[in-house]
Protein backbone atom coordinates (compact mmCIF):
# COMPACT_ATOMS: atom_id res chain seq x y z
CA UNK A 1 0.00 0.00 0.00
CA UNK A 2 1.39 2.96 -0.91
CA UNK A 3 1.84 5.84 2.24
CA UNK A 4 0.52 8.65 -0.25
CA UNK A 5 -2.78 6.90 -0.07
CA UNK A 6 -3.11 5.51 3.16
CA UNK A 7 -4.47 8.82 5.24
CA UNK A 8 -6.85 8.90 1.83
CA UNK A 9 -8.07 5.11 3.06
CA UNK A 10 -8.52 5.09 6.66
CA UNK A 11 -10.44 8.65 6.18
CA UNK A 12 -12.55 6.67 3.68
CA UNK A 13 -13.38 4.29 5.93
CA UNK A 14 -14.00 6.72 8.76
CA UNK A 15 -11.01 5.61 10.71
CA UNK A 16 -9.52 9.62 11.03
CA UNK A 17 -11.58 11.66 13.26
CA UNK A 18 -9.02 14.65 12.87
CA UNK A 19 -5.83 15.46 11.42
CA UNK A 20 -3.83 18.34 12.59
CA UNK A 21 -2.31 19.09 9.37
CA UNK A 22 -3.08 17.09 6.50
CA UNK A 23 -0.70 18.54 3.68
CA UNK A 24 2.11 18.63 6.09
CA UNK A 25 1.25 14.76 6.83
CA UNK A 26 1.02 13.73 3.09
CA UNK A 27 4.00 15.59 2.35
CA UNK A 28 6.02 13.70 5.17
CA UNK A 29 4.38 10.56 4.28
CA UNK A 30 6.20 10.91 0.90
CA UNK A 31 9.11 11.25 1.69
CA UNK A 32 9.57 7.99 3.52
CA UNK A 33 8.58 6.18 6.42
CA UNK A 34 8.09 7.22 9.59
CA UNK A 35 7.50 6.15 13.05
CA UNK A 36 4.02 6.62 14.84
CA UNK A 37 2.83 5.33 18.31
CA UNK A 38 -0.31 4.81 19.82
CA UNK A 39 -0.46 4.22 23.86
CA UNK A 40 -2.43 1.38 25.81
CA UNK A 41 -2.96 2.41 29.34
CA UNK A 42 -3.36 -1.05 31.72
CA UNK A 43 -6.39 0.03 33.75
CA UNK A 44 -7.60 -3.47 33.10
CA UNK A 45 -5.55 -6.62 32.22
CA UNK A 46 -6.82 -6.94 29.18
CA UNK A 47 -7.35 -5.12 25.97
CA UNK A 48 -10.87 -3.89 24.85
CA UNK A 49 -12.68 -3.51 21.69
CA UNK A 50 -11.93 0.31 21.81
CA UNK A 51 -8.09 -0.35 20.99
CA UNK A 52 -8.92 -2.70 17.61
CA UNK A 53 -8.96 0.36 15.93
CA UNK A 54 -5.67 2.01 16.72
CA UNK A 55 -3.63 -1.52 16.91
CA UNK A 56 -5.32 -2.01 13.20
CA UNK A 57 -4.08 1.18 12.04
CA UNK A 58 -1.07 0.80 13.49
CA UNK A 59 -0.74 -2.09 11.35
CA UNK A 60 -1.68 -0.75 7.96
CA UNK A 61 1.07 1.85 8.46
CA UNK A 62 3.31 -1.17 9.33
CA UNK A 63 2.18 -2.75 5.94
CA UNK A 64 3.04 0.38 4.34
CA UNK A 65 6.48 0.38 5.54
CA UNK A 66 6.31 2.53 8.27
CA UNK A 67 7.43 1.69 11.88
CA UNK A 68 4.79 1.20 14.66
CA UNK A 69 5.50 1.09 18.35
CA UNK A 70 2.98 -0.05 20.73
CA UNK A 71 3.78 2.27 24.14
CA UNK A 72 2.17 0.85 27.15
CA UNK A 73 2.26 2.91 29.87
CA UNK A 74 3.17 1.16 33.04
CA UNK A 75 3.71 4.88 34.35
CA UNK A 76 0.23 6.50 33.22
CA UNK A 77 -1.37 3.20 34.01
CA UNK A 78 -0.34 3.82 37.66
CA UNK A 79 -2.31 7.53 37.99
CA UNK A 80 -5.29 6.81 35.90
CA UNK A 81 -6.26 8.91 32.58
CA UNK A 82 -9.10 11.28 33.82
CA UNK A 83 -10.51 12.06 30.43
CA UNK A 84 -14.01 11.59 30.74
CA UNK A 85 -14.35 10.20 33.96
CA UNK A 86 -16.73 11.49 36.10
CA UNK A 87 -14.31 10.37 38.97
CA UNK A 88 -10.63 9.52 39.65
CA UNK A 89 -9.96 6.21 38.74
CA UNK A 90 -8.76 3.16 41.46
CA UNK A 91 -5.42 3.45 41.83
CA UNK A 92 -3.47 0.49 41.23
CA UNK A 93 -0.53 -1.15 42.76
CA UNK A 94 2.83 -1.10 40.70
CA UNK A 95 3.23 -5.10 41.16
CA UNK A 96 -1.07 -5.20 39.51
CA UNK A 97 -0.45 -2.79 36.72
CA UNK A 98 3.20 -4.40 35.62
CA UNK A 99 1.38 -7.60 35.63
CA UNK A 100 -1.34 -6.01 33.26
CA UNK A 101 1.51 -4.52 31.35
CA UNK A 102 2.76 -7.80 30.06
CA UNK A 103 -0.59 -9.30 29.47
CA UNK A 104 -1.21 -6.14 27.38
CA UNK A 105 2.02 -6.87 25.03
CA UNK A 106 1.24 -10.22 24.49
CA UNK A 107 -2.44 -9.03 23.22
CA UNK A 108 -0.96 -6.40 21.36
CA UNK A 109 2.01 -9.24 19.78
CA UNK A 110 -0.60 -10.99 16.94
CA UNK A 111 -1.45 -7.50 15.56
CA UNK A 112 1.68 -6.15 14.57
CA UNK A 113 5.57 -7.73 13.29
CA UNK A 114 8.39 -7.30 16.06
CA UNK A 115 10.96 -8.75 13.65
CA UNK A 116 10.47 -7.98 9.92
CA UNK A 117 13.48 -5.66 9.77
CA UNK A 118 13.43 -2.09 8.59
CA UNK A 119 9.98 -1.61 10.08
CA UNK A 120 9.92 -3.88 12.95
CA UNK A 121 7.31 -2.74 15.60
CA UNK A 122 8.73 -1.56 18.71
CA UNK A 123 7.34 -2.70 21.99
CA UNK A 124 7.54 0.65 24.86
CA UNK A 125 6.69 0.93 28.39
CA UNK A 126 6.48 4.71 29.74
CA UNK A 127 7.88 3.43 33.08
CA UNK A 128 11.02 2.69 32.02
CA UNK A 129 11.85 6.27 31.52
CA UNK A 130 9.50 7.26 34.81
CA UNK A 131 9.99 4.76 37.18
CA UNK A 132 13.29 6.00 38.34
CA UNK A 133 12.83 9.83 38.06
CA UNK A 134 12.15 11.65 41.37
CA UNK A 135 9.46 14.18 41.66
CA UNK A 136 12.28 17.11 42.03
CA UNK A 137 13.58 16.20 38.26
CA UNK A 138 9.75 15.63 36.96
CA UNK A 139 8.84 19.23 38.28
CA UNK A 140 12.22 20.91 37.33
CA UNK A 141 12.72 19.54 33.80
CA UNK A 142 8.97 17.79 32.60
CA UNK A 143 6.58 20.29 34.61
CA UNK A 144 8.13 23.89 33.83
CA UNK A 145 7.38 23.33 30.21
CA UNK A 146 4.09 22.70 30.62
CA UNK A 147 1.09 25.83 31.14
CA UNK A 148 -1.27 25.13 33.89
CA UNK A 149 -3.56 27.58 31.88
CA UNK A 150 -3.79 25.40 28.40
CA UNK A 151 -4.03 22.64 30.93
CA UNK A 152 -7.16 23.47 32.97
CA UNK A 153 -8.94 24.67 29.38
CA UNK A 154 -8.68 20.75 28.02
CA UNK A 155 -12.26 19.62 28.14
CA UNK A 156 -11.51 16.20 29.86
CA UNK A 157 -10.30 18.81 32.80
CA UNK A 158 -12.98 21.60 32.33
CA UNK A 159 -15.31 18.55 32.76
CA UNK A 160 -14.22 17.87 36.16
CA UNK A 161 -13.13 21.34 37.63
CA UNK A 162 -17.27 22.05 36.54
CA UNK A 163 -18.52 19.53 39.27
CA UNK A 164 -19.55 20.18 42.38
CA UNK A 165 -18.99 16.68 44.03
CA UNK A 166 -15.92 15.51 42.65
CA UNK A 167 -12.66 17.71 41.27
CA UNK A 168 -9.92 16.37 40.06
CA UNK A 169 -6.70 15.33 41.99
CA UNK A 170 -3.03 16.54 41.10
CA UNK A 171 -2.08 13.30 40.55
CA UNK A 172 -4.97 12.45 37.45
CA UNK A 173 -3.87 16.98 36.26
CA UNK A 174 -0.53 15.56 36.18
CA UNK A 175 -1.46 12.83 33.71
CA UNK A 176 -0.95 15.35 30.44
CA UNK A 177 2.47 15.85 31.67
CA UNK A 178 3.43 12.25 31.73
CA UNK A 179 1.66 12.29 28.15
CA UNK A 180 3.98 14.97 26.92
CA UNK A 181 6.78 13.54 27.96
CA UNK A 182 6.16 10.40 26.50
CA UNK A 183 5.86 11.90 23.24
CA UNK A 184 9.19 13.65 23.70
CA UNK A 185 11.03 9.91 24.30
CA UNK A 186 9.27 8.64 21.72
CA UNK A 187 10.08 11.32 19.12
CA UNK A 188 13.97 10.35 20.33
CA UNK A 189 13.53 7.20 20.09
CA UNK A 190 11.56 7.23 16.72
CA UNK A 191 14.68 9.45 15.27
CA UNK A 192 17.51 6.64 16.06
CA UNK A 193 15.53 3.68 15.04
CA UNK A 194 14.89 6.31 10.99
CA UNK A 195 18.16 7.48 11.16
CA UNK A 196 19.59 4.79 9.06
CA UNK A 197 16.15 6.11 6.29
CA UNK A 198 17.57 9.21 5.98
CA UNK A 199 18.52 9.90 2.22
Amino acid sequence: MASSNLIKQLQERGLVAQVTDEDALAERLAQGPIALYCGFDPTADSLHLGHLVPLLCLKRFQQAGHKPVALVGGATGLIGDPSFKAAERKLNTEETVQEWVAKIRKQVAPFLDFDCGENSAIAANNYDWFGSMNVLTFLRDIGKHFSVNQMINKEAVKQRLNRDDQGISFTEFSYNLLQGYDFACLNKTARRCLTDWRF
